[in-house]
C-alpha cells in the first residue's frame, strides 16, 4: 500500500480528481465507495481489473521462503504439456512485492471454495499432499469451472483456458504434477499456488497478470458471486445505481463489509424473493466490487467492545475535494498501519493524534458511527447509526472528565480530604488515557452494570447505547445512568472481601460530572432530575491550595460539606435528593468510625446497604443512624472527651430537618435516584477526614475496591 507521500506523488491533483465521486458524501455506501476507490488506487493502481484484485490477502507471505508454488505449462505445441526446461514443471520460490501484480491474486473468502483467480491461497502450514492437490486444481478445477469456461468461449484467447483444462484431464500429467510438488517441498508451508503459461516456442512463460483471458475469467468469477448467494441464483437487473446514479446492470447479493444487507436477518419477510434483491438495493457491478475493496480501511476503523463491533469511519462533509482526500487517505493509512502494529489505539485516537499535525478542519471532518451486534453466524443487528459523528464529542468528554478530577470534588485542599477519593489504579480516577477509555467503551464498562455477561452486551444493553451516543454526540437519559450505576453498586456491595465499592461510586460520579460539564449535551433529563444534568461549580484545584489551618476540625468538615452541596445543583435544588446524600454521609462517617476506632468488622455501612434504602425505609434508617451517633457521643464523653453537641452534628442537624420532621412517605424521588445519591453520600462520609491525622487507619485501603 502506498504511503501518503507516495500516494500524493502517484496521483497528482488532476489525476486524483478524475477518480473522485462527483457528488457529496451522503450515505454509508458513499463512504464505502470512496474508501474502496482509495484502497484500489493505493494497492493495485488503475486499469480494468485492478478493483477485482486482493493484493493484501496474502500480504503476510511476501518475502517468506517457499511462499509461491508455480505450475508451469507449455502450450506452444500441438498438445499442452508440463514444462520440461531447466526450471521444471513445478517451481517453488519466494513471493515478492514485484510478483504481486504478476500473480494477480483474487481471494474468495469461503472455507471450501477456490479463489476467483487461477492463483489460489492455501491454508496456513498446509502439508505437501494438500498443496499438491491445490496445484493440480489450478488445471482440473479452476480452468474447468463453468464461469471460467463461459468466459473462454467469448474471449479471443479462450484457447489458453481450454488448453489448461485439457491438461487437467490427463491423469498421467496430474500424477506427475503431484509428485513434483511433493519432491520440491521440504515440509508444510503457507503459500500461493499459481500457473505460468508458455504460448510461443521461443517466448517466455507468462504470469496470470500477463494474460487478459485469465484476468477476464477472474473478473467473471467474482462478478458471478454478486448475483448468486444462498437462495438467490440470479439477482440482477437494470436499475439506477444508488451510488453513481447511472442507469445500468445492478446486482443484489454483493458482499458488504458491515453485513448490512447480505447477512441473514432475525425477522421473516413473507413472499421475499432473493432474486429480486437488486430492486431494493441496486448497485452496479463495478460499484459493488469497489465497496468490497473498502474492507481493509473499514476493518481498521472499527473495534470490538462488549461483543459488538463499533464502526467509526472518518470522511469530510460535502463533495470530496482533492486536498481533503489526501488528508483522508493519510488518516486511513495511519489507522491501518497502527492496527497492524497492534498499538491498541482506537480509530478515534489515531485521528486525534493526526489532527494535531495536519490542518484538519474539525467542522468538516465527520464520522459515520454505528454498532453491529452479531447474534450468531451470519446474523447481525445494527443500532446507533449516525452520519454526524465528530472527533469533538469523545474528545470533549475526555477533557471534561480530566477537569472534573482536578476540582475540589476529587482534589484535597492540603488540609482535609477531597469530597471523593481518587486512586491512580482506577482508570476513571486517573487523568491519563481518558480518550482511549471513552472511545473503546471501557469508559462505561467501568461504571455500568455488567448484566448477565461481564463482556458481551445485548442489543439493548445500556453500555453499548451510551457508547454510541457519546461517539455520535447524542444524549443519554439521566435515568438510564442512575439505574445502571445503582445496579453495579448493588452487584459489588455483596463482596465480603472488599465491602462497599466506594472507588466505583467515585468513578461513576466523575463520569456523571464529565457528562454534565462537557461542551456537548450528553445528558437528557426532565422534571426533578434536570438539575442532575447541570454542571457542578466545584473549585478548580490545578495547584495546591495554601491556607491557614482551621483548628476546629468539625467546622472544617461542616464548611466542606456545605460547599459541596451548594456547588452540586442536583443536591442544592432538591431536598429529597440532598437528604438521601446526607443520610449516606452520616452512615459512611459512622461506619468508618466503627471500623477504625472500634475495629468493628460489621459496620453501619454493612447494616444499611444501598439496596436496603427506599422511600419507605429512609426515615427508619435515619433514626437508627442518628441513634448510633448519639450512643458513640455518650461513650466518648464518658471517656473525658469534651465537645458541644453530638458527633457529626453538622450532618445530624440537617437530617433532622429534612427527614425526621417531614414525612418521607410523601417523597417523589425515584428509587434509583435516591439510592445513587445515598451511595454517593456513603462514599463522601467514608472518605471525609483531616489530612495528616494521627490515626493511620483512617486512610481507606485503596485495594479494597
Amino acid at each position: 500500500m502506498l504511503s501518503p507521500e507516495e500516494f500524493r506523488r502517484t496521483y497528482p491533483e488532476a489525476t486524483l480528481l478524475e477518480e473522485l465521486p462527483d457528488r457529496p458524501i451522503a450515505s454509508l455506501r458513499d463512504i464505502q465507495y470512496l474508501y474502496g476507490t482509495l484502497y484500489t488506487l493505493a494497492t493495485t493502481g488503475g486499469g480494468t481489473y485492478a478493483p477485482y484484485l486482493t493484493p493484501d490477502a496474502a500480504g503476510d507471505l511476501v518475502d517468506e521462503p517457499d511462499s509461491l508454488i508455480v505450475v508451469r505449462v507449455d502450450i506452444s505445441g500441438d498438445v499442452p504439456v508440463l514444462a520440461s526446461d531447466s526450471q521444471g514443471p513445478v517451481w517453488v520460490t519466494k513471493y515478492t512485492e514485484e510478483l504481486i501484480p504478476k500473480v494477480a491474486h483474487c481471494k474468495y473468502p469461503a472455507a471450501r471454495g477456490i479463489d476467483h483467480s487461477v492463483t489460489h491461497q492455501a491454508g496456513k502450514n498446509s502439508d505437501p499432499d494438500k498443496l499438491a492437490r491445490y496445484a493440480k486444481e489450478r488445471l482440473s478445477k479452476w480452468a474447468a469451472d463453468s464461469v471460467v469456461q463461459s468466459t473462454a468461449e467469448d474471449h479471443e484467447d479462450g484457447w489458453i483456458i481450454d488448453a489448461l483444462a485439457e491438461l487437467g484431464e490427463n491423469e498421467d500429467t496430474i500424477e506427475t504434477l503431484e509428485r513434483e510438488v511433493r519432491s520440491n517441498l521440504s515440509g508444510s508451508t503457507t503459500a500461493l499456488l499459481t500457473v505460468q503459461v508458455k504460448l510461443d516456442a521461443d517466448g517466455p512463460y507468462l504470469w496470470p497478470g500477463d494474460l487478459d483471458v485469465a484476468m477476464a475469467a477472474m473478473r467473471s468469477r467474482k462478478l458471478s458471486k454478486l448475483i448468486s448467494k444462498g437462495k438467490a441464483s440470479n439477482s440482477a437487473g437494470e436499475a439506477t445505481d444508488l451510488i453513481t446514479g447511472a442507469r445500468t446492470r445492478t446486482v443484489g447479493t454483493a458482499q458488504d463489509p458491515l453485513n448490512y444487507f447480505l447477512g441473514k436477518q432475525l425477522e421473516k419477510f413473507p413472499g421475499f424473493d432473493p432474486d429480486q434483491a437488486w430492486r431494493t438495493h441496486p448497485i452496479s457491478e463495478d460499484a459493488a466490487i469497489t465497496l468490497m475493496n473498502a474492507e481493509t480501511f473499514i476493518d481498521a476503523c472499527s473495534y470490538r467492545t462488549f461483543g459488538a463491533r463499533v464502526y467509526y469511519l472518518p470522511y469530510f462533509f460535502g463533495k470530496p475535494s482533492v486536498e481533503d482526500t489526501y488528508l483522508l487517505y493519510g488518516i486511513l493509512y495511519d489507522t491501518v498501519m497502527q492496527d497492524a502494529e497492534e498499538r491498541g489505539l482506537t480509530p478515534i485516537e489515531t485521528v486525534y493524534q493526526r489532527r494535531e499535525d495536519d490542518a484538519i478542519d474539525d467542522n468538516k471532518l465527520r464520522f459515520y458511527v454505528s454498532a453491529v451486534m452479531p447474534h450468531q453466524m451470519s446474523r447481525f443487528d445494527v443500532f446507533g447509526e449516525t452520519m454526524n459523528g465528530r472527533i469533538q464529542y469523545p474528545a470533549s468528554l475526555a477533557a471534561a472528565h480530566r477537569d472534573a478530577l482536578r476540582t475540589a470534588a476529587f482534589k484535597n485542599d492540603g488540609e482535609r480530604t477531597a469530597a471523593l477519593p481518587r486512586d491512580e489504579n482506577w482508570p476513571l480516577l486517573s487523568d491519563g488515557g481518558l480518550l482511549g477509555l471513552v472511545a473503546s467503551g471501557s469508559y462505561f464498562y467501568q461504571t455500568f452494570s455488567t448484566g448477565d455477561d461481564d463482556t458481551d452486551a445485548s442489543a439493548d444493553d445500556p453500555r453499548i447505547q451510551a457508547l454510541v451516543s457519546v461517539l455520535s454526540g447524542d444524549s443519554i437519559p439521566v435515568s438510564t445512568l442512575l439505574e445502571s450505576y445503582v445496579d453495579r453498586i448493588i452487584d459489588e456491595s455483596g463482596d465480603d472481601e472488599y465491602g462497599f465499592p466506594f472507588f466505583r461510586v467515585a468513578s461513576q460520579y466523575a463520569q456523571l460530572c464529565a457528562l454534565a460539564t462537557a461542551e456537548h449535551d450528553f445528558l437528557e433529563a426532565a422534571g426533578k432530575q434536570r438539575p442532575i444534568s447541570e454542571p457542578p461549580s466545584y473549585e478548580s484545584r490545578t495547584m495546591p491550595k495554601i491556607e491557614e489551618p482551621i483548628t476546629d476540625g468539625g467546622f472544617a468538615g461542616a464548611e466542606k460539606l456545605e460547599s459541596f452541596i451548594e456547588d452540586t445543583p442536583a443536591l442544592a435544588t432538591n431536598d429529597e435528593r440532598c437528604a438521601s446524600f446526607l443520610l449516606g454521609a452520616l452512615v459512611g462517617a459512622v461506619g468508618s468510625y466503627q471500623e477504625y476506632k472500634h475495629d468493628r468488622s460489621t459496620t453501619l455501612v454493612d447494616q444499611f446497604p444501598v439496596q436496603a434504602v427506599t422511600r419507605n425505609r429512609i426515615k427508619k434508617v435515619t433514626e437508627s443512624a442518628i441513634e448510633k451517633t448519639i450512643t458513640y457521643t455518650r461513650q466518648e464523653k464518658k471517656g473525658n472527651a469534651s465537645y458541644p453537641g453530638t458527633k457529626f452534628d453538622y450532618i445530624v442537624d440537617r437530617l433532622r430537618e429534612t427527614v425526621i420532621q417531614p414525612d418521607p412517605d410523601d417523597w417523589e424521588i425515584d428509587t434509583a435516584d435516591l439510592r445513587f445519591y445515598y451511595a454517593l453520600g456513603l462514599t463522601y462520609g467514608m472518605n471525609d477526614r483531616p489530612l495528616g491525622s494521627s490515626i493511620e487507619s483512617e486512610q481507606p485501603n485503596p485495594t479494597a475496591n
